[in-house]
């Protein structure tokens, strides 16, 4: 269930972070090309950054290309319920029967969603 940023209810966003692999140039601008229409780029963390409020196709287009670019990089991502960001005006998830329960909930010996191993 979803609901948008201005609702009454108490909403939050998916936050969605890859690390960036140590590359060298012609790895990074592919990093680059690759991430920055969906992301933001934390220097002071080195990782790449997405916030999501819906898992419409848009929202799962964003999550296969930060599993893709962590995969063809070596890195990892990990996601996580977060506050919705200043100046959001996208949709927003809700405390109800949604994908909170799923993150909230420890897979495999308390490994948060998003940092399974690759098999």
């Amino acid at each position: 269930m979803t609901s948008w940023a201005n609702s009454p209810d108490q909403g939050w966003v998916l936050k969605a972070t890859m690390w960036a692999a140590p590359a060298a140039a012609p790895q990074w601008k592919e990093q680059l090309n690759r991430l920055r229409p969906i992301a933001s780029y934390d220097d002071t963390t080195k990782t790449w950054q997405a916030h999501l409020g819906a898992l419409d196709l848009e929202g799962l287009n964003v999550l296969q290309a930060l599993f893709d670019a962590a995969s063809a990089h070596g890195t990892q991502v990990r996601l996580e319920p977060g506050p919705v960001p200043e100046r959001w005006d996208g949709p927003v998830f809700t405390r109800g029967p949604d994908v909170a329960v799923l993150l909230e909930a420890r897979a495999d010996q308390g490994r948060p969603l998003g940092q399974l191993p690759l098999g």
